[in-house]
């Protein structure tokens, strides 16, 4: 099976109850694209209107290689459209506060899964009714962990454990598989010269990490300073990246404390498999639709009777960290996310159909829409039904 096998394969709408009129200091767009990252394409808008990046705000990050429509504003902005590769920008009128993520209701999808076998069409027809009945645990998936490179090691557990040298290291010499060649020679550099600063400065193009590199050479060892100057965004999606790898094992360890086996999938993410549930009693369904599990943070401690508690407690213990370390001291510009998130995705308006595969003979496709609340995971729903179908692997 493959999803996405074109881009028009993924489509994703933001639905929003914002409403332009003819008054508001924000200009509000709705932006169309389709193969650039949001923050790239929004990139390239400011370019092309000159607009400075702190006038701009949006609420959702959407995928790359899928046709996603999403809402942003700007102070001041220009009243007018533009058209750019693979971007579509349309004014829409004045709002009078910036677009934020508390404006996304939720996100409407239409995705289609094609080169199917009969046995994995068949083996997901047969699955779509559990989902569509118990939904799917709202695990962050795969998406959520780009910063993670290989699986690990994550940097933020070695700001948690105070090895601040560790995570420099991780953050500027860790290699993914979507690394341009510039950025492969800058991390080969920074990695064979490590602490010899001043030939790493010069051997390096201008860039972020010369910039860094270019404080350790008048404070070596001063590691800490250093992440405090890495970018924002940067040091969001380390710290991210680990607090939702904590916050699946917390999820998954609950659920497989409160089902039994015999009611559970397992589903396999880039970090490791996870349980999803096959059917849920009337209490086991209120409980998970009703619970919101916490990020880790210094704010997340439970009481001891609290359900969430123990398998809380149980992941920190094998991880070797506490949640008083979250408070990261010593640093002053870094710092955790607090929050919560709900146990239970359930997907709306889901319906789906089947026919033969236009662009695989012999092969069937599968439509899927739904609806999904911001911040759910539209691929979980295709893992969950193929994920231990007879025949083929799901490829993305």
């Amino acid at each position: 099976m493959i999803i996405r096998r074109k881009p028009e394969d993924f489509r994703v709408e933001e639905l929003t109850g914002a409403t332009p009129g003819a008054d508001g200091a924000f200009a509000l767009y709705r932006l169309e694209k389709t193969g650039w990252t949001t923050p790239d394409a929004l990139a390239a808008v400011r370019r092309r209107w000159k607009i400075e990046v702190r006038r701009l705000s949006y609420g959702g990050l959407k995928d790359r290689h899928a046709q996603t429509t999403q809402y942003f504003t700007i102070y001041r902005g220009p009243q007018r459209k533009l058209t750019h590769s693979g971007v579509q920008v349309e004014y829409l009128g004045q709002v009078g506060e910036p677009f934020t993520s508390q404006q996304i209701e939720a996100n409407r999808f239409e995705l289609v899964l094609r080169r199917m076998s009969r046995a994995e069409a068949d083996y997901a027809t047969a699955n779509l009714p559990e989902v569509q009945d118990f939904g799917v645990p709202n695990y962050f998936d795969d998406q959520r962990f780009g910063s993670v490179a290989g699986g690990g090691p994550f940097m933020a557990r070695s700001l948690l454990q105070g090895d601040h040298e560790e995570a420099l290291r991780v953050a500027l010499t860790a290699s993914y598989p979507h690394d341009r060649k510039e950025q492969k020679n800058e991390k080969d550099i920074v990695r064979g010269l490590w602490g010899n600063w001043e030939r790493c400065k010069e051997r390096l193009p201008r860039s972020h990490a010369r910039s860094l590199v270019d404080y350790l050479v008048t404070h070596p060892t001063d590691f800490a300073g250093a992440l405090e100057r890495l970018r924002p965004e940067l040091r969001g999606l380390y710290l991210s990246a680990y607090q939702s790898f904590l916050w699946n094992r917390i999820l998954a360890a609950w659920i497989e404390a409160i089902l039994p086996p015999e009611d559970l999938v397992r589903v396999g993410l880039m970090l490791g498999a996870v349980p999803m549930p096959r059917r849920l009693t009337s209490d086991q369904q209120a409980l998970l639709e009703s619970s919101r599990i916490p990020l880790p943070s210094p704010k997340a401690q439970r009481e001891d009777d609290d359900p969430i508690a123990a398998p809380m407690q149980q992941v920190l213990e094998k991880e070797g960290v506490t949640l008083d370390q979250f408070r990261l001291r010593g640093l002053k510009e870094v710092f955790f996310s607090r929050g919560d998130r709900p146990a239970l995705c359930m997907p709306r308006e889901l319906k789906w159909s089947r026919e033969a595969d236009d662009m695989h003979p012999g092969k069937e496709m599968m439509t899927l829409t739904f609806d999904l609340p911001r911040g759910s995971y539209a691929t979980l729903i295709v893992k969950r039904i193929s994920t231990t179908a007879p025949e083929g692997e799901a490829e993305e």
